[in-house]
């Protein structure tokens, strides 16, 4: 068997393994699956002094993430690749 043949279940024993103790539930292995790997738009909920934000993921859940990149405010909406925010997208 070529060893591409048997990337498909080497890589489903990495997802299946925390990558940093106390993480995520919904982070496994070497991928994120809330953005897998793509930024994804978040609402800011709350913003705290240490330029990190509470945000609402469009899955319902509520995470941290940093906004030391981005002049965002509380009700604006981001990008956030890897609990970083990237951009801050305007308003429809």
């Amino acid at each position: 068997m070529s060893e591409l043949a048997s990337a498909p279940s080497f890589l489903s024993e990495l997802a299946s393994e925390p990558s940093f103790p106390g993480e995520p539930e919904h982070c496994v292995g070497q991928v994120c699956i809330t953005c897998s790997d793509q930024a994804v738009p978040v609402r800011i909920l709350t913003l705290h002094d240490d330029e990190l934000a509470t945000v609402r993921t469009g899955a319902g859940t509520d995470e941290e993430i940093s906004v030391a990149l981005v002049d965002a405010a509380v009700g604006d909406t981001v990008l956030v690749h890897a609990k970083e925010a990237i951009a801050r997208l305007d308003p429809p």
